[in-house]
């Protein structure tokens, strides 16, 4: 009987939705047939027992998380997620370089250094893409330090707190839109897909105001009501990083899609696979089929 082990943290278990989908995953898996233990960090030498790995913490070049992959990789075990993807969807500099490379449709970018931080650079950048940018740190994840800016002064406030925490800054063209699509993709194929609804007061998905924390709303959609051009977009990002999982957020302006981002680790726990049943046995089949 093959052993999977589930890599959670104490965070991960922070509350009833992120618990529930957690428990679902075990017993979808002892249900194909596999044992299913959960790991804690604590316990991350147990890893080199199991047969495959699938991370379900927030994953970082700089915690645990990139550890237990990097473990998991070293000991021959297909893993979720993989230390490379990790690597690059931690970088958003590296993230949008790949999917310029493969020629995957995003808003217009730009990196900044420290060094093109002259009020002549970014009077350019906003003749250039517009106002107003979208301004990241590029190992940002959950919204945390994007910000939009609308004019010179502005912009180097923030680019002057970004820059002491990296040598870059990602400058986008700023896509206005209601919703993101979330498109999750598995090994090249779509897996589920949602509309994340973004708070009226707010640009993100995620976001601070007054001191309290808002978050966009989830719907799922099935597949035949999504347009195919953001399938195969989705689809076409997430193989520019690799062949796990991911969730991959999706402008669809006026029939003009493009990429926002590439996630790893992406979310399971708030509906977004209401449409899609079959989620966690295809995460299971993909990793015992790679073993």
């Amino acid at each position: 009987m093959s052993r999977l082990g589930i890599f959670v943290d104490r965070k991960t278990l922070s509350n009833a939705e992120q618990l529930n989908a957690l428990i679902r995953c075990r017993d979808i898996s002892e249900a194909m047939g596999h044992n299913a233990e959960f790991i804690f960090p604590v316990d991350i030498q147990k890893i080199q027992k199991m047969d495959a790995l699938f991370i379900r913490a927030r994953t970082d070049p700089m915690n645990v998380t990139y550890v237990a992959a990097k473990m998991a990789q070293f000991n021959g075990l297909p893993v979720i997620d993989d230390p490379r993807s990790i690597q690059v969807c931690s970088d958003k500099v590296s993230m949008y370089s790949s999917l310029m490379k493969r020629g995957v449709a995003i808003p217009k970018t730009v990196f900044l250094s420290k060094k093109d931080l002259t009020v002549e650079r970014v009077t350019g950048l906003f003749d250039l893409l517009g106002s107003p940018l979208v301004l990241k740190e590029p190992s940002t994840s959950f919204s945390l330090r994007v910000e939009r800016v609308r004019d010179v002064a502005e912009f180097f406030r923030v680019a002057r707190r970004f820059i002491k925490l990296s040598d870059w800054i990602v400058v986008q063209q700023f896509i206005e839109s209601k919703y993101d699509w979330r498109v999750g993709v598995l090994d090249g194929q779509l897996l589920y897909a949602c509309k994340y609804t973004i708070p009226s007061v707010t640009f993100k998905i995620q976001a601070s105001v007054n001191g309290h924390i808002i978050y966009c709303g989830v719907e799922s959609v099935p597949a035949e009501r999504i347009p195919p051009h953001v399938i195969q977009l989705g689809i076409d990002a997430a193989q520019a990083i690799g062949d796990g999982l991911y969730g991959v957020d999706i402008k669809n302006n006026n029939g003009d899609a493009c990429v926002i981002e590439v996630n790893d680790n992406p979310s399971l726990e708030s509906g977004e696979d209401q449409f899609y049943p079959d989620v966690y046995e295809r995460i299971v089949a993909h990793l015992f089929e790679k073993g």
